[in-house]
């Protein structure tokens, strides 16, 4: 990756905090965001549902939607588990179906590749980068 997911996370939890998107959750998201980070086990995996809980309840909060990306990918590298691979991938899903006209181009080409990325966790194929395609060996043997 060229950028690093944990640092992107804060910046979109800033971009969430500033644009008031989660309303009445707000504190309580920023409560279990310093569990997440603070802690380990039990209490940063129940952070980390009730984070996920705030996002479901407000899919029209793009930062917030791109830290839940982020955070997941943090997840996964902590517990690279199917689980979190499959919630990776749905939440890129989401985001790039929800903001296909957005302007900030950034965002989406890293959402992409950490979409392919978590894809790839699962073991599928489909929109892997198109740099892969000139090493694939075709025809022969």
């Amino acid at each position: 990756m060229r950028f690093d997911p944990a640092v992107e996370a804060q910046a979109a939890l800033r971009r969430a905090q500033q644009s008031a998107e989660l309303g009445e959750d707000r504190d309580t998201a920023f409560k279990a965001e310093e569990i997440f980070s603070a802690e380990m086990g039990e209490p940063a995996q129940s952070a980390y549902q009730i984070l996920q809980e705030i996002g479901e309840r407000h899919p029209e909060a793009v930062a917030f939607h791109e830290f839940l990306i982020y955070l997941t990918w943090q997840q996964v590298m902590a517990e690279p588990l199917p689980i979190f691979f499959r919630k990776g991938a749905e939440l890129c899903d989401r985001y790039l179906n929800r903001n296909r006209n957005t302007t900030d181009q950034r965002q989406i080409r890293q959402i992409r590749e950490l979409r392919a990325s978590f894809q790839g966790g699962l073991g599928l194929i489909k929109d892997q980068p198109e740099m892969y395609d000139e090493d694939t060996v075709k025809g022969g043997d």
